[in-house]
């Protein structure tokens, strides 16, 4: 139907895509609400004295060391592991591109492991910041090397031709092109160790997640536990504030796609071994230590750890969460993603910025939010796996949704009218032509939810159903019971899994980066 001016209206299904979309984005703000109301509920003498004593005090330092020291750690590696890979002449600079991202295929509760059965006097704030920097440097690195990789040297060029040397150039031209990207990394970093718990728990190292997860343990979600959510709830709210004003309003592309020159790699000379080294150490320590210590554990357990009646169940529940997950996942971000594409208003972002809310929260406040709502008002669905999976959808929904509002833009609505206008039926013209368009960017989505549930550990650990291993709760029962040879077969496979879906992670962005 056409609109004024013979424009085309929105099709007939746009109120059915904004309903579905208000009642998801409602859904995803269950945790929140949660938070909310338990800190309502508590009392306000009860809250500051819950709040403001000792214990919370330690806690609070202990996180933010973590992320202090942590986070320009991450930043130093990162940026200046793409750095070297983008614009300098390092050889085998193509293959490192690839190794650099490695690490991200190995879960950081593995790490931890890896490292903690290899030095057991390993514990504290020092090993929280090794182990949590050689996991999550990647997330910067990665974004900061495909940002790099689409720069228009042509800038670099004419600043070096008014007579600024490379170091100049880098810190007055290049970076601050990086910002973005390198808001962005910190940002998921940030994130990651508010909510990490296997990799600290195994260290002995406190946070606020370690410390909900023993309240919960032990009073079962008293008031203890609700109130330390409550700080680390503000704490990922605080950080995304911080990654939006740092951010800001910035954009650094250009206006078409043009020309683009190649980039002249800065010549390292007798800098070469240097680089070289510093990458090999890193890559030992983040990838060749954990593989080291599984492989050694592995053969010190021999075949009789490799037991089929526990080990293949694990296998199979975790591969059936991981691709229904991914399956429910992307089917319930379409409708956000559609808007967002088709439809974009003040409205469809509001929507879409719910769930970049919830997604941004500890998986254990995910999980005691679902834990209370399930007891108190639906206690029949209360450790099913329907109550899983509504927190995998809601805790893994952005990966989903920004991959698909990817691939819808690829598929723009005058496609699809030109089928109709041949003939074709609006359902038809759309599953031929749009789904059928974006479907390579909904299968990456996909891909990178499916990994996300398969080393996803606290959430599993809360909700799941009652005899139910994954792979990743079966390694943490064995690990937590120092049988680190009957921890090791799930930590390979762990990192065979997630493998193929890291590669998939750095193509990815290789993609988004050269729109």
């Amino acid at each position: 139907m056409a609109g004024k001016g013979g424009r085309p209206g929105p099709p007939s299904g746009a109120t059915t895509l904004v309903i579905l979309a208000t009642l998801i984005a409602a859904f995803s703000l269950v945790p929140l609400g949660y938070v909310a109301f338990m800190t309502l509920t508590t009392g306000w003498d009860t809250v500051m004295e819950l709040v403001f004593r000792p214990r919370v005090g330690e806690l609070l330092l202990n996180t933010i060391l973590l992320v202090v020291v942590t986070l320009p750690l991450c930043l130093v590696l990162g940026v200046g592991g793409a750095w070297l890979v983008e614009r300098t002449d390092l050889r085998g600079h193509r293959w490192w591109a690839l190794a650099l991202a490695a690490p991200l295929a190995i879960p950081a509760f593995v790490n931890s492991y890896a490292w903690a059965s290899t030095i057991p006097s390993l514990a504290g704030l020092g090993a929280g910041t090794l182990i949590a920097t050689l996991s999550y440097f990647p997330l910067i690195y990665i974004p900061v090397a495909a940002t790099l990789g689409r720069l228009d040297p042509a800038i670099e060029q004419s600043a070096a031709s008014l007579g600024l040397g490379p170091w100049a150039v880098f810190f007055r031209v290049v970076l601050p092109q990086l910002r973005i990207a390198m808001a962005g990394g910190s940002l998921l970093v940030a994130l990651h160790l508010l909510s990490e718990y296997g990799a600290f728990a195994m260290i002995r190292f406190d946070t606020f997640t370690t410390a909900i997860m023993i309240q919960f343990q032990s009073t079962f979600n008293g008031a203890a536990g609700n109130m330390l959510a409550s700080v680390l709830v503000l704490l990922c709210l605080l950080l995304l504030v911080s990654e939006a004003k740092i951010r800001g309003n910035a954009r650094y592309s250009r206006v078409g796609s043009g020309a683009q020159g190649l980039a002249i790699r800065m010549r390292l000379g007798r800098h070469e071994i240097g680089a070289q080294s510093l990458l090999v150490a890193v890559l030992v320590l983040s990838v060749c230590v954990p593989l080291y210590s599984v492989v050694r554990w592995l053969i010190a357990g021999g075949i009789a750890i490799w037991d089929p009646t526990e080990f293949f169940p694990a296998l199979a529940q975790t591969m059936g969460y991981g691709l229904t997950g991914a399956l429910v996942t992307c089917v319930v971000a379409f409708p956000m993603a559609f808007l967002a594409v088709r439809h974009a208003n003040w409205f469809s972002k509001l929507l879409e910025l719910s769930n970049y809310i919830t997604s941004s929260m500890p998986g254990i406040v995910v999980g005691l939010a679902f834990v209370t709502v399930a007891i108190r008002l639906v206690p029949g669905i209360y450790q099913s796996a329907y109550v899983l999976l509504a927190a995998y959808v809601l805790l893994f929904l952005p990966r989903a949704l920004v991959n698909l509002r990817a691939g819808l833009s690829q598929a723009p609505r005058e496609l699809e009218e030109a089928a109709r206008s041949l003939g074709r039926s609006p359902a038809v013209a759309f599953f031929r032509v749009t789904l059928r368009l974006c479907a390579p960017a909904a299968a990456g989505g996909a891909a990178l939810v499916f990994l996300a549930i398969v080393n996803e550990l606290t959430a599993t650990l809360l909700l799941a159903p009652n005899g139910t291993r994954t792979l990743a709760t079966a390694f943490w029962a064995k690990s937590s019971e120092i049988d680190y040879a009957g921890a090791a077969p799930y930590a390979l496979l762990m990192i065979l899994i997630s493998i193929p879906m890291t590669y998939v992670l750095f193509q990815q962005s290789k993609k988004a980066a050269g729109q």
